[in-house]
C-alpha cells in the first residue's frame, strides 16, 4: 500500500533532491506536475539574466557581439552531449515549427524523387500542420503510417508521444527507415532532458527539440538543430537568412551557405534567450542524463502504481524502457478537473480527448508532489 510516508521516505533517499533547491519557487505549497510543459526556473538563471543586461548590453553595448555571434553553436555544444551528438552537431536557433520546417525541406532534398512524407496521424500537432504544409507547397503525399516507406522521402517522427508518453525504439525505426532508402527527422521535444538518448549511436542524422520543458530554458526558449555531420556539405535549408552565410559581414550579394552546423541557423538569435538556455541545459550536464532517466522512471513508476492503487486508468507503458518522464491519466472529466485543481495550486495538464498528464520532471519533481497531486485528482 502506497502512502505519502513511502514517498517521503523515496524522496530522503533521492541523490537529485538537492537540485530542487537550485530553482526559483516562491510558493513552495504548489503542487507543479506540468515541467513536461513549462520548466521551473533556475535560480542561476535569474542571476544570469541581471548580469548579461548589466554588463553585456548595458556596459559591452554593441561590442558585446564579440562574444554573442557563436552563442548559438557554444550553446549547442553544451546540449550536445545530452542528445548523444557531437561537438559541432548541434545548434540552438528559433522555434521547433521553423526547425522541423528547415529539417524536413533538408531532408526532402536529400531523397530527390520520392513524392511522399511519412507521419502520424496523432503525432504533435505543430509537427503535423508543418508536414501538411511543406506538402501542399511541393506536391508531396502526406503518409500517415510507417509500414511502406518505399517512396517516402523522410519520415517524422517523435521520440516519445506526448500523449501517452510511450517511447520509440529510435535506432531500430531510424535502420528501418534508412534501408528503404529515406530520411528521418525525430522530433525531441519531449525527450530532451528528460530520457537517455544517443543520437550517434541509434543512426540518426536529423533531429530538432525545444529546451523550454526538461531542460527548463525558459518560456519560447530557443530550440535546437542536430544535423550529423556528414551532411553539412550537403543538406539544403529553405529559409537563407545573414547568419547561416559564409563570411556574414562581408554583406555579400549572393547567399552561400556555411560548411557547418550553423548553416540551419537563419537570421540574428536572441541573446538573452539563449543564455537563459543555456541555464538549463547546463543544470541538467551536472546532474546527467543517466541519473536524470533513472529518477524520472522511478517517478512515472511511482505514479503507475498509484494509479491502479486509487483506480485510474492510464495508457502509458507500464515497461519504464518504453515510456518518457509523464504520465497519462484517462478520465471522462480530466478537462473539467484540472480546472479546478489548478485553482488549488495543483497543477497538471490536459490534453485532449480524455487525459490528466502527470509530469515528472527529475531536477524539481518531488515523490511526495505525485502523491499529493494524484491523491488530489481522487478527492
Amino acid at each position: 500500500m502506497i502512502t505519502r510516508t513511502t514517498a517521503l521516505a523515496l524522496d530522503a533517499a533521492d541523490p537529485l533532491a538537492k537540485f530542487r533547491e537550485l530553482f526559483h519557487i516562491p510558493d513552495p505549497t504548489v503542487i507543479y506536475l506540468d515541467g513536461n510543459s513549462l520548466g521551473m526556473p533556475p535560480k542561476r538563471t535569474l542571476e544570469r539574466l541581471t548580469e548579461v543586461y548589466e554588463h553585456d548590453w548595458a556596459t559591452g553595448l554593441i561590442r558585446s557581439w564579440e562574444h554573442w555571434l557563436d552563442l548559438p553553436q557554444r550553446v549547442g555544444n553544451a546540449l550536445a552531449p545530452l542528445i548523444g551528438a557531437g561537438e559541432g552537431e548541434v545548434v540552438l536557433h528559433d522555434n521547433t515549427t521553423l526547425n522541423v520546417y528547415q529539417a524536413v525541406h533538408g531532408a526532402i532534398g536529400l531523397r530527390p524523387g520520392r513524392r511522399a512524407i511519412a507521419i502520424s496521424a496523432d503525432d504533435f500537432p505543430t509537427d503535423r500542420y508543418v508536414v501538411d504544409g511543406i506538402a501542399a507547397a511541393t506536391g508531396h503525399a502526406v503518409q500517415n503510417d510507417f509500414e511502406d516507406l518505399d517512396d517516402v522521402a523522410v519520415v517524422v517522427r517523435s521520440v516519445i508521444d506526448y500523449r501517452t508518453a510511450a517511447l520509440v525504439d529510435v535506432a531500430a525505426e531510424t535502420a528501418r527507415a534508412h534501408a528503404a532508402g529515406a530520411m528521418v527527422v525525430w522530433d525531441l521535444s519531449h525527450a530532451a532532458g528528460a530520457v537517455e538518448i544517443d543520437l550517434r549511436a541509434c543512426g540518426a542524422q536529423l533531429a530538432v527539440g525545444c529546451t523550454y520543458k526538461y531542460l527548463n530554458g525558459g518560456p519560447g526558449a530557443p530550440a535546437w538543430t542536430f544535423v550529423a555531420r556528414e551532411l553539412h556539405d550537403t543538406i539544403r535549408q529553405p529559409i537563407w537568412g545573414w547568419f547561416a552565410t559564409e563570411n556574414q559581414f562581408a554583406m555579400a550579394p549572393d547567399f552561400q551557405p556555411r560548411a557547418d552546423i550553423a548553416r540551419m541557423m537563419l537570421g540574428t538569435p536572441s541573446v538573452l534567450a539563449l543564455v537563459a538556455a543555456e541555464c538549463g541545459i547546463s543544470l541538467s550536464a551536472e546532474a546527467g542524463m543517466k541519473a536524470i532517466h533513472t529518477k524520472g522512471s522511478a517517478l512515472t513508476e511511482f505514479a503507475i502504481e498509484l494509479c491502479d492503487q486509487l483506480g485510474f486508468s492510464t495508457p502509458t507503458p507500464r515497461d519504464r524502457t518504453r515510456r518518457g518522464n509523464h504520465v497519462a491519466i484517462e478520465h471522462r472529466d480530466a478537462k473539467a478537473i484540472v480546472r479546478e485543481l489548478a485553482a488549488r495550486n495543483v497543477i497538471f495538464d490536459f490534453r485532449e480527448p480524455n487525459i490528466i498528464r502527470a509530469g515528472c520532471s527529475p531536477l524539481t519533481t518531488r515523490f511526495v508532489d505525485v502523491f499529493d497531486g494524484i491523491s488530489a485528482i481522487a478527492r
